[in-house]
């Protein structure tokens, strides 16, 4: 091959009576091979600096990875406290920005949501992950976003607040004993159990108690889930080099990886089958069932100028006048006077697609939603009067309110915000 190149460079110069030797076509070729390397290795490492943000210096090819060794959340506060509140790294040759400014992140969540609906794109993904909303992109994401954010209306919500409930008594009987012991115990397995026990009920439509059975198939199988390390030499190479590696590792045959995404498959394919051979007013209300209501496009949401703050209890009222109950829909049909063309076919979310959005409360939900309460717990201790005023708040709540459903303790969600954003309690 590199003989054949010699002779198409030697052709190539020949048509300008150019003379050569073989030794010349092969230092040009080597030094044509070492710019072009050097290019690939150090120009994509130039964006964020190009753009005025300020980042670590990366090392070629992998960037900044091996910041990440031992964890992405000390050295994420180590490049925000270095670099600013803008500032990003880089995650193999992939530029990454980093922002920590809430008034910044309001506007990309929420004033210009509909600007920044694509994810980091991972090319080695393969199903289900790649068929859910971390993963969709441009109209599939439109699409299956405006079927599902219905679900996440108030009401809604409040219907899956009884499945939270039973996880929350688990979690206080266990803190219960705990506390009764007086030694000192790891809160944040307690608080990743619970969370782990709500997204199974809520997410997968299954009933586990990861508290007090850890070894349950569901937990050890998620717990494959969060094993993913990019510090394996087979994803160094793919970070490195993507373009040849990423082709390949899709392909590659992964038993451990297969055996996990056919487990949690099964879960709720079986459970699907459940459902749909049930009556209407006995299935579980659950995300899993929003979802498969959502099949019948009855509730999709507008994605035009989407704002995160209005739009779902903007839908719930808009459903709660109008939504048709299951039967209703069951033996609905559309009149032969309406014409096709103003009654268009709807693109429904499919079934690999549901499972998808399962893998998302794992992939998403597990270890923010853990992470919070413990950190929150964390820093109630370190702060005796915040922790009293809670305890205040929330009691004067029950003495209002018998639903254990709420969205408005305010000095709560106050505390949350302070500590997460500003870093400073006052």
């Amino acid at each position: 091959m590199f003989s054949t190149m010699e002779e198409t460079a030697g052709g190539f110069l020949s048509l300008f009576n150019v003379e050569f030797s073989r030794t010349s076509v092969t230092l040009t070729l080597l030094l044509v091979f070492l710019c072009l390397f050097y290019w690939y290795s150090v120009y994509p490492f130039s964006v964020l600096s190009r753009h005025g943000i300020k980042h670590p210096k990366p090392v070629p090819f992998f960037g900044n990875i091996f910041m990440f060794r031992e964890g992405f959340f000390k050295p994420l506060t180590d490049i925000i406290n270095t670099h600013g509140r803008v500032c990003g790294y880089y995650l193999g040759r992939r530029p990454v920005v980093v922002i920590a400014d809430p008034d910044m992140l309001r506007q990309v969540m929420v004033k210009d949501f509909s600007n920044f609906t694509n994810r980091i794109k991972f090319h080695f993904a393969t199903k289900p992950t790649t068929d859910s909303l971390h993963m969709l992109r441009n109209e599939q994401w439109k699409r299956v976003r405006r079927i599902l954010t219905p679900s996440f209306s108030a009401a809604k919500m409040k219907e899956m607040a009884p499945l939270i409930n039973t996880a929350a008594d688990a979690l206080m009987n266990n803190l219960n004993v705990h506390a009764e012991s007086g030694e000192a115990f790891d809160i944040h397995r307690c608080f990743g159990c619970f969370t782990m026990d709500v997204i199974a009920s809520v997410a997968f439509g299954t009933q586990v108690d990861s508290q007090n059975n850890p070894d349950d198939p569901f937990v050890r199988h998620a717990q494959q889930f969060f094993s993913f390390s990019f510090f394996r030499p087979l994803m160094l190479f793919l970070i490195a080099f993507p373009a040849i590696f990423s082709p390949l590792a899709r392909f590659l045959p992964n038993k451990r990886r297969d055996q996990m995404n056919g487990f949690f498959i099964n879960i709720i394919q079986r459970i699907i089958k459940q459902r749909e051979e049930q009556p209407p007013h006995q299935r579980r209300r659950d995300f899993l069932q929003l979802m498969l209501d959502a099949r019948t496009g009855q509730d999709i949401a507008s994605l035009e100028h989407f704002n995160t703050e209005k739009q779902t209890d903007e839908n719930d009222h808009r459903s709660q006048q109008t939504q048709p109950s299951a039967s209703e829909l069951e033996n609905s049909h559309p009149h032969p006077e309406e014409s096709p063309v103003k009654r268009p076919q709807k693109k429904m979310i499919t079934e690999e697609e549901i499972v998808g959005q399962a893998f998302v409360f794992l992939l998403a939900g597990y270890e923010t939603s853990s992470n919070t309460l413990a950190f929150t717990c964390y820093l109630l201790a370190l702060h005796p009067e915040c922790q009293r005023k809670v305890q205040e708040e929330v009691d004067e709540f029950f003495t209002r309110h018998a639903s254990l459903f709420c969205l408005n303790l305010i000095f709560l969600c106050s505390f949350v915000s302070i500590c997460w954003f500003k870093g400073d309690i006052t």
